[in-house]
C-alpha cells in the first residue's frame, strides 16, 4: 500500500501540468482501487464550486465543464462534512446531484475524500463502481490515506498553475496572491530576485520556451561543461581508487551521450519545455522506468542517473543565475532568509523580503523589521525556480504575494504606498518628543538593534537607549568566531552611538532560527534544545571572550547594561555571574585600572523562569521580557512552522495572563522590567502592556514613532479600562477586535491596517 501510494503522489508532483497530472492521479488510483471509475474535483473559492479537472470513467468531455457548488451533490457534502462520504446507492441518496453530461447512470456505489491542505478543503477525490454496496474499510483508508497526502501537491501545484497564467496577457486577469504569514508591515512594489543556495529538480518548476533553438544551445553548453568536471573528477579519482571503481565516470559519460539521455531532452525542448523542465522530465522518466525493472542491478542504476542529471542542472541553472543583474526595486525571494543575505545587497536596492519557511516572529521576520522592510514569511508552495524577475507586490500587512500583478492592482497598492508616506510624515512630528501618555504617564522608548543601519534610522529620533542589542548578528555574518578586538570595536561603536544612555546587550543567544554557519548545530527540536546561555555555558571562552570585549567597550563610557538569554534557572545565572566576574578580574588586573560593572539583567522568556522571579531578583539588577520566546513555550508552537504559524499569537488569554503576572512580580520584588519582544512595537500590544503597568519597552527603529504617536493619544485610565474588558473575552481575535476598535475611535487605523 505505501509504494501504491507513494507511486501515486510521485506521478502528481512528475507532472509538468496540472490537468495532466490529475488525469494520471485518477487513472493510478482506479487501477490500485479496482474500481469503475475515479474523479478528481477542485475547489474555486471565487465561484463557490468544485470542478471536475480529472476523471477515468465519467465523460472526458465533462472535464474542465462541470461544476458541483459547495452545498451541492455528494461531493459537496464531502467538503462540507470535511469527511469521507460512502453510500451504496448514490442515486438514492437525498444529496445525489443529476448531472447528464457526466454520465454516471451505471455507477451506484460511491466514496469521496476531501482533499485538504493548511485547514481548507481544496478538492474532492471519489470513487464509483456498478454494485450497489459500500467500499469496504481497506478501500476508504487507502483513499483517505491518498487524500492527505494529495493535499500540499495540489496545493503546489495551483499555485504553480497561477503563476504560469500569469505569463499570458490574456489570462492576466485569472491571476491570484499568494498567501504566506506577514512578518513585517508595509508594502513593497519592485522585482522578484530568489536566491537558490541548493538547485534540485524538486525546485524546478515547469516553464514553457518559445525559442527552441537557445534552449537547446544551453543544454548543450552544460553537458558539455558536466563532461569536462566529470574528466577532471576521473584523473583525480584515477590516483585513489581501483581503475574498475574508478570506471564508473565512464558509465557518467555514456549516460550522456545523446542515445540515451541528449535526444531525449532535445525533444522536449522540440516539445516546447525550457531546458532545464525537460530535464527535469526526461530524469523522471527514466528513473521511472528503471525503477518498474525485476533486475536490481539495473534498478540500482537510478542513483546514477540522479547524479549525472542534478550535475548538468547545476551547471544549467548556475549559469543562468550568475549572469542575473540585480534590479535596483528587489524583492528578495529565498527557502529562508538569512542574515548573510541581507548583507550581500544594497540596502538602498531592498525593497521586500519574502520566505518560504519562517512566520511573523522567525529571526528573518525580525530582522526585517528592524531594516524597516515589508516581509512575508511562511509561503510554503512558492515554486521557487518560476518567479525570479517578476514584476511583485508584498503586502506585509495581510501576507499576500502579487506576482506579475495586473494593472488595477498596481493602482491600487501604489496609492496604499502614498498613504503609508502620509502617515510616515504625521508620526515625525513627535520625533523629538520624549514618550508619555496624553495625561503625562512619562514612559521608556528604545531601540531593538544588531545592525549597523538601526543607528543610522533613529539619528535625529528621541530614544531612551537601546533597550536589546543583538550581538548574535555580528557573529552570524562572519565565516568564523569574531576576536575580543573584533567585537570591542563593535560595542564601542553601539556604546558611543548613545552616550549618557543605556545600552543593553544580550550575550550570544544562537541556536533555534539563528544558526552559525561555522558552528553548526543539529538538532531534531532545535527551540527546545542546545541554545542561548545554555551554549555558552557548555563554551566559556566564548562567553568569557564576549564579556571582556563588551567591559572594556564600557571603559570610560559606563553606559552599558548586560542580558543573560534564556534563563531556566537560578544557577545558570550564578554560573553566569561567575564567569562575568572572572572577566572582570582578569581585565583589571591586565588593564591596571578599575573596570565598571554594568548592571546584569535576566531575559523572562522561559516559562520556568517566570516562577522564580523572587529567586532571581536577589542576583540580577533587571529583567527583561521576550514576549516572542515566551509566547513560542506558552503555547508549545514552533514560531517557525508555516504549519502552525496561526496558532502563535502573543494576544492569547493565557499569554496575556502570564505577561500580567510578571508585571506584578516585579513590582512586588522592586525589580526594573522593560518588554523587548516584537509585541512591544505593535499597537495593540503596547496599549495592553501598558495596562498591565510596563513602562519601559524596547522594539524596532521603524516602530518607535507610531509607539510615541500612539501613546501621546490614549490615558492610563482609557488603557486601565481597556485591559477589565478584554478579561471577559475568550479568543485572541475578540481581544485584537475591541482594542483595534478602540485605536480606530482614536482616529488611529492607520496604525493597525489589517491589509486589503
Amino acid at each position: 500500500m505505501i509504494n501504491t501510494l507513494k507511486r501515486i503522489v510521485d506521478e502528481m508532483t512528475r507532472q509538468p501540468v496540472l490537468e495532466k497530472a490529475l488525469a494520471r492521479v485518477a487513472h493510478l488510483t482506479k487501477d490500485a482501487m479496482k474500481t469503475e471509475c475515479c474523479s478528481i474535483y477542485l475547489a474555486d473559492e471565487e465561484n463557490k464550486h468544485y470542478l471536475l479537472m480529472a476523471t477515468d470513467g465519467l465523460s472526458p468531455a465533462a472535464v474542465g465543464s462541470v461544476a458541483i457548488g459547495f452545498n451541492e451533490g455528494l461531493v459537496g457534502l464531502v467538503g462540507q462534512k470535511e469527511e469521507p462520504v460512502n453510500v451504496a446507492n448514490a442515486h438514492a441518496h437525498p444529496r445525489f446531484l443529476v448531472t447528464p453530461q457526466v454520465l454516471e447512470d451505471g455507477y451506484n456505489s460511491f466514496l469521496g475524500a476531501p482533499i485538504i491542505h493548511q485547514r481548507q478543503v481544496v478538492g474532492v477525490i471519489s470513487v464509483q463502481h456498478s454494485r450497489h454496496e459500500v467500499f469496504d474499510e481497506n478501500q476508504v483508508a487507502f483513499l483517505v490515506t491518498l487524500a492527505t497526502q494529495l493535499g500540499s501537491a495540489v496545493a503546489h501545484a495551483e499555485a504553480r498553475e497561477a503563476l504560469n497564467r500569469t505569463e499570458s496577457p490574456e489570462l492576466k486577469k485569472r491571476a491570484r496572491a499568494m498567501r504566506g504569514v506577514a512578518g513585517s508591515t508595509g508594502i513593497a512594489l519592485g522585482t522578484a530576485f530568489a536566491i537558490q543556495p541548493h538547485i534540485t529538480f524538486s525546485s524546478i518548476v515547469p516553464r514553457r520556451t518559445r525559442n527552441v533553438g537557445r534552449e537547446i544551445v544551453r543544454f548543450k553548453q552544460a553537458v558539455k561543461k558536466t563532461q569536462i568536471e566529470l574528466k577532471e573528477l576521473s584523473v583525480k579519482m584515477t590516483t585513489i581508487l581501483p581503475s574498475d571503481t574508478s570506471a564508473i565516470f565512464d558509465v557518467y559519460h555514456h549516460m550522456l551521450n545523446d542515445d540515451l539521455l541528449g535526444d531525449r531532452v532535445q525533444q522536449q525542448i522540440h516539445n516546447g519545455w525550457s531546458c532545464a523542465t525537460s530535464l527535469k522530465i526526461v530524469i523522471e522518466e527514466l528513473c521511472a522506468e528503471l525503477g518498474q525493472m525485476e533486475d536490481s542491478y539495473i534498478r540500482e542504476r537510478i542513483t546514477d542517473i540522479r547524479d549525472i542529471g542534478q550535475r548538468v542542472l547545476t551547471n544549467l541553472v548556475k549559469k543562468e543565475m550568475q549572469k542575473r543583474p540585480m534590479p535596483d526595486d528587489l524583492v528578495l525571494v529565498a527557502e529562508e532568509v538569512t542574515a548573510s543575505m541581507l548583507a550581500e545587497i544594497p540596502r538602498e536596492k531592498l525593497r521586500g523580503i519574502c520566505s518560504m519557511r519562517g512566520s511573523n516572529n522567525s529571526h528573518a521576520a525580525i530582522l526585517a523589521r528592524a531594516l524597516g522592510i515589508p516581509a512575508v514569511m511562511g509561503l510554503e508552495d512558492l515554486p521557487m525556480n518560476n518567479i525570479d524577475g517578476r514584476s511583485t507586490i508584498l503586502d506585509g500587512y495581510s501576507g499576500l504575494v502579487y506576482f506579475n500583478p495586473d494593472p488595477v492592482v498596481i493602482k491600487e497598492y501604489r496609492q496604499l504606498l502614498m498613504e503609508e508616506q502620509e502617515l510616515e510624515d504625521l508620526v515625525k512630528t513627535v520625533a523629538d518628543e520624549a514618550a508619555r501618555t496624553k495625561d503625562g504617564e512619562p514612559l521608556s522608548l528604545s531601540i531593538n538593534t544588531g545592525l549597523a543601519a538601526d543607528f543610522e534610522v533613529v539619528r535625529g529620533i528621541h530614544a531612551d537607549g537601546v533597550g536589546l542589542y543583538r550581538t548574535e548578528i555580528p557573529f552570524m555574518m562572519r565565516s568564523c568566531f569574531p576576536s575580543e578586538q573584533e567585537q570591542y570595536d563593535l560595542y564601542a561603536k553601539a556604546l558611543d552611538a548613545y552616550p549618557g544612555k543605556s545600552v543593553l546587550m544580550r550575550t550570544l543567544d544562537v541556536g533555534g532560527d539563528k544558526p552559525l554557519p561555522y558552528f553548526p548545530i543539529e538538532e531534531d527540536n532545535p527551540f527546545l534544545g542546545w541554545r542561548g546561555i545554555r551554549m555558552t555555558l557548555d563554551h566559556p571562552e566564548i562567553l568569557l571572550v564576549q564579556v571582556r570585549a563588551m567591559l572594556r567597550a564600557n571603559i570610560g563610557r559606563g553606559n552599558l547594561k548586560i542580558l543573560l538569554p534564556m534563563i531556566t534557572s537560578v544557577q545558570e545565572v550564578a554560573d553566569c555571574m561567575r564567569l562575568i566576574q572572572q572577566a572582570h578580574h582578569e581585565l583589571e588586573e591586565e588593564l591596571k585600572c578599575d573596570v565598571p560593572w554594568p548592571p546584569i539583567g535576566a531575559m523572562l522568556e522561559v516559562p520556568a523562569a517566570i516562577y522564580q522571579i523572587g529567586l532571581l531578583s536577589q542576583m540580577v539588577d533587571f529583567f527583561s521580557v521576550g514576549s516572542n520566546d515566551l509566547t513560542q513555550y506558552l503555547l508549545a508552537v514552533d514560531r517557525n512552522n508555516p504549519k502552525v504559524a496561526s496558532l502563535y499569537d502573543c494576544y492569547h488569554p493565557g499569554v496575556l495572563e502570564a505577561l500580567g503576572f510578571i508585571a506584578q512580580q516585579c513590582k512586588r520584588f522592586k525589580v526594573p522590567v522593560s518588554v523587548c519582544g516584537e509585541m512591544a512595537g505593535e499597537p495593540i500590544g503596547l496599549l495592553l502592556l501598558v495596562a498591565m503597568g510596563y513602562r519601559s519597552f524596547s522594539m524596532s527603529a521603524q516602530n518607535l514613532l507610531k509607539a510615541k504617536w500612539v501613546l501621546k493619544s490614549v490615558t492610563l485610565d482609557e488603557v486601565e479600562y481597556l485591559k477589565n474588558q478584554i478579561r471577559e473575552l475568550a479568543c485572541p481575535e475578540q481581544i485584537k477586535k475591541m482594542v483595534t476598535q478602540k485605536l480606530e475611535d482614536l482616529g488611529m487605523g492607520g496604525f493597525i491596517r489589517a491589509g486589503k
